[in-house]
Parts: C-alpha cells; sequence; structure tokens
C-alpha cells in the first residue's frame, strides 16, 4: 500500500519536476562607443539595474562603455525572464552562455527552468 501510495505520488509529482537548463547572459557586441552609449542609457532606462555600475560601485571596472553596456543589458535581459527579443538592442546585443562576470562583479544569471511532461 505504502509502495502504491509513493509510486502514485511520484507520477503526480513529476509534471512539476524543473530541469534547469544552461544559464544564458546577454552582453553588447563590438561597436562604436556612440551607439553602445545609447543602448545602456536605453537599458538603464528601461528598467535595468545600473546602481552596480557608479563610480566606486562593484561593477565601475572595467570603466567602459562596452563593460558597463553589457552589464545594462544583461540586467534588463535577465529582469525581463530571458525572453525572446529582450536581448537584442536593435542588433547591438547578443546571447552568450559563458559568464562575462569579471572579477568583483557578478553578472546576474537566471537560468531558465522548462517544464516536461
Amino acid at each position: 500500500m505504502a509502495v502504491t501510495f509513493a509510486l502514485t505520488l511520484a507520477l503526480l509529482l513529476l509534471p512539476f519536476t524543473a530541469i534547469p537548463s544552461s544559464a544564458n547572459w546577454c552582453v553588447c557586441k563590438d561597436g562604436a562607443d556612440a551607439i553602445l552609449q545609447k543602448t545602456l542609457d536605453y537599458a538603464c532606462g528601461a528598467g535595468a539595474d545600473c546602481n552596480p555600475l557608479h563610480q566606486n560601485a562593484p561593477c565601475f571596472q572595467p570603466n567602459t562603455v562596452r563593460a558597463h553596456c553589457s552589464y545594462a543589458v544583461n540586467s534588463f535581459y535577465q529582469k525581463k525572464g530571458q525572453a525572446q527579443g529582450t536581448c537584442d538592442f536593435a542588433g547591438t546585443a547578443t546571447v552568450v552562455a559563458s559568464d562575462p562576470s569579471v572579477s568583483g562583479c557578478a553578472y546576474p544569471s537566471s537560468a531558465r527552468f522548462e517544464f516536461y511532461l
């Protein structure tokens, strides 16, 4: 009886078992600083957490437009749940599978979960 109950419970819960897929990050592509600055400004204005990019904050270094742009677009991408299309920014950004974090500055990642029935 106990075995039957355990088996039934396991079969009922199986569809709700989340299997994490690999983490993804959004980073800015190489490009002109002026274009990347526009992307950075947009991401920060549209809800990205850009506080870590301020002077003396953990992600201020490296102090380059591309590095700041990458942190901002990744923050935006993660806040949007890695939804399709949220890492394009008019072609200035792309999704990567390798962690872009640098010493002292961890890029947020949020592995997507896929549900299997």
